[in-house]
């Protein structure tokens, strides 16, 4: 058993949960919350994460052949040009060490305002604390 963060360090447990509400009174739609959220649990392989919001945008009405096919979303034609640009922009700040390019960023900086464009790049850096939490302390999906 390793580390309950939330029970050890609730405060900053509480921190992190508090992006979080942030993030839920946002005008980021729930879809583009949930794909945001799924295709960065995926690149960091947390299981806890991707089964939860895969269970969540199926209660926003997403269906399963979109949230099967969001690893591969350049090779479908099932994702609007907004889900695409946001998915892009999830990839790469995911991968940060690879940097935001120039390209992806002005892609989704011409589908959205500013203030819809930060509350996505929040929404990604908070998915990626959350997966880094459930990863390293083996939160586990139940059966």
């Amino acid at each position: 058993m390793r580390v309950n963060i939330q029970q050890t360090e609730p405060e900053a447990y509480k921190a992190v949960y508090a992006l979080e509400k942030y993030l839920s009174h946002s005008r980021l739609t729930p879809i583009h919350a949930e794909l945001i959220k799924l295709r960065a649990s995926q690149i960091n392989g947390c299981a806890f994460c991707i089964n939860m919001h895969v269970n969540d945008a199926r209660k926003h009405g997403d269906t399963d052949k979109r949230l099967h096919l969001v690893a591969v979303w350049r090779e479908t034609t099932l994702f609007t040009p907004e889900e695409q640009a946001l998915l892009a922009l999830t990839e790469e700040v995911t991968n940060i060490s690879h940097h935001v390019s120039d390209a992806t960023y002005q892609a989704a900086a011409a589908l959205f305002d500013e203030q819809y464009l930060a509350q996505a790049i929040m929404a990604i850096a908070t998915i990626n604390v959350w997966n880094r939490i459930a990863i390293s302390t083996q939160m586990a999906v139940e059966a």
